[in-house]
């Protein structure tokens, strides 16, 4: 590619007025790219004045040929650009030439042919094909802010911060960004230029008006290579502490902030009611207070009609109307579906052995009841030991107290040994209890939105307030309470960009125990866990994992003898409870829809 140097007011007014050898001409091809944009390759051709295009496909080989009628090549263009040689979603070659005197023909050489689409819009020819991932943009020719001017090099002035985020909006509004329309890229230089020179080639390649604030002067020196000429536009105005504001009519004024904000002091204020679909207008108030002019915008929620009330200068009012654009998307929609497992289990195992000795004139009354002579024959009273100290005789019981509470089991052996009789019982109970609970609650909620799921009961319990004023003799007030127990689930879901889903939870499972009466109280049992994980959509998550167990063993019986080896159990009572509690939460999300606007009919 051929080097030139022009001055920016040169390039500026050859852009206005562009001349060919053989005298006036209507249209002429500036430049020609291969671009990635929104998942697409674009092949961009900047053209000025009238021009129509016709295109076909050719094949042995594979290529898309594009004739622009009407126009020639730009001064400063090669005959032939040359092409680096890299393969860019499909394209193996582009080739650009004066065909005839009237007639431009670009050639794309492709490694197969594809669907495309030509699209003519102001300035540009753009030839849309493919769904290719990103590559590195190729630049053929920019011919319209080149420049490179000989002279002395200055000292390049203090760097100053970059353009606002209002100036950005402003820019891409103006130059119709919204309508996908490519950004030129330019390479350049300047070396003492003036302002007005800088501003006349960025007028030039943008298109755009743009005018310089009055006593605003400056000197540029600076080189840019292969940038899109809006960042380069934000570096030079930053480099010189000079800002950017649209006037009325779509046109740019530059000049310092201050004298800017002067303007705005000055420029009257507008109202508009933007209706809001999806947001909460009280959140989405907060949000656009940082947008809006320092000291002259406002705004109102009103929550009856869920609009917004903006007040702000003309200039800025579209800015934040946009912007509340932006902010109110269709949220997305996530259901969630857990499955909570509680088990308890009990074990429990109970074996005992009572011994009852005595005679009919000497003995123990607690296990066996023996007639009374006096009454007849009639049992003596159970609740009377009878013992007869006179004599030889001997009585006595074995584990007299210790009693089984429903015993599967009841075994009696009796004997008589001289005036004796010998009784022993045997109580034996092996009981298991299971308690099973499973939950599968399923909710629907919106994304980074609170939902709730309870499956349980209000129990009301009594509550004695032995504090309470009372008078003598008179039992103390109580108070009924209703404690909330069961399964709660309370989760947070938010979706990420890439389609994942993050949820903060926090999971109960709690029951009721009460005391005994005397201690006018009661236990509130309880597992819960609280965390945040990330699962894809639609896989299950492990969140909670609780495994109790707890085994109680008991045994009591006659001294000694219960001591002994292998023989010891016949004199001892013993019990072995054995508690297992597992609890296990399983919460599965899936995204309803992808949460984008839907259109107006």
């Amino acid at each position: 590619m051929m080097q030139r140097s022009w001055s920016l007011l040169a390039s500026a007014l050859f852009l206005a007025a562009p001349l060919h050898a053989g005298g006036t001409r209507d249209g002429e091809v500036r430049a020609v790219s291969l671009v990635p944009t929104s998942g697409r390759a674009e092949l961009v051709i900047q053209v000025q004045g009238d021009v129509q295009v016709s295109d076909r496909t050719l094949t042995d080989p594979n290529r898309i040929v594009l004739d622009i009628t009407g126009a020639t090549l730009a001064a400063g263009m090669d005959q032939r650009i040359g092409y680096d040689g890299v393969k860019r979603a499909g394209v193996l070659n582009v080739r650009v030439r004066q065909y005839t005197p009237d007639v431009v023909r670009v050639v794309l050489d492709v490694e197969h042919l594809m669907a495309y689409r030509v699209e003519r819009s102001t300035g540009a020819i753009t030839v849309s094909f493919g769904a290719q991932q990103g590559f590195t943009a190729w630049n053929g020719h920019a011919v319209a802010a080149a420049a490179v001017v000989a002279a002395e090099p200055a000292a390049a002035p203090a760097r100053q911060p970059a353009a606002t985020g209002r100036e950005e909006a402003t820019l891409s509004r103006a130059m119709g960004r919204t309508q996908n329309r490519p950004i030129p890229r330019i390479t350049v230089s300047w070396n003492n230029a003036s302002i007005e020179e800088v501003v006349a080639g960025f007028q030039g390649v943008s298109g755009l008006s743009i005018i310089i604030g009055k006593g605003v002067t400056a000197t540029v020196t600076a080189e840019i290579v292969d940038k899109p000429w809006t960042e380069a536009f934000y570096a030079i105005l930053a480099s010189q502490g000079l800002s950017m504001q649209e006037m009325p009519g779509g046109i740019l004024r530059v000049d310092a902030p201050a004298n800017l904000a002067e303007i705005d002091s000055l420029e009257p204020t507008q109202t508009a009611v933007v209706r809001v679909n999806y947001a909460r207008v009280a959140e989405l108030a907060n949000s656009l207070k940082g947008v809006l002019t320092p000291k002259r915008g406002s705004v109102i929620p009103d929550t009856a009609t869920n609009s917004v009330i903006i007040t702000d200068t003309k200039t800025n009012l579209p800015n934040v109307v946009d912007f509340v654009t932006q902010l109110d998307l269709r949220p997305k929609q996530v259901s969630i579906q857990a499955k909570i497992i509680f088990v308890d289990r009990t074990d429990l195992e109970q074996l005992g052995f009572k011994y009852d000795i005595g005679s009919r004139s000497q003995f123990y009354n607690r296990i066996i009841q023996r007639p009374d002579p006096l009454k007849g024959g009639q049992p003596y009273d159970p609740g009377v030991n009878v013992v007869n100290l006179g004599g030889n005789e001997v009585a006595a019981i074995g584990n007299a107290t210790a009693v089984l509470q429903n015993p599967a089991l009841d075994l009696m052996f009796s004997t008589a040994i001289g005036g004796f009789s010998i009784t022993g019982f045997l109580n034996a109970l092996e009981q298991v209890d299971l308690s099973d609970v499973q939950a599968e609650p399923t909710i629907t909620t919106q994304d980074n939105k609170q939902a709730t799921i309870r499956v349980g009961e209000d129990i009301p319990v009594r509550v004695i307030d032995a504090n309470s004023p009372q008078a003598a003799g008179q039992a103390p007030r109580a108070n009924v309470q209703f404690r909330e127990v069961g399964i709660k689930l309370l989760v947070t879901p938010h979706v990420t960009n890439d389609g994942q889903i993050s949820l903060d939870l926090a999971t109960e499972r709690s029951s009721l125990q009460t005391l005994a009466a005397s201690d006018l109280g009661f236990i509130i049992a309880k597992q819960e866990t609280k965390n945040q994980i990330l699962v894809s959509d639609g896989e299950t998550a492990v969140i909670g994992g609780l495994t109790v167990t707890t085994v109680e063993k008991t045994r009591s019986g006659i001294p000694l003898l219960s001591s002994l080896p292998l023989i010891g159990s016949l004199f001892s009572f013993s019990t072995t409870r054995e508690n297992r509690k597992d609890l296990i939460i399983l919460v599965t999300p899936r995204v309803l829809d992808d949460g984008r606007a839907v259109p107006e009919s």
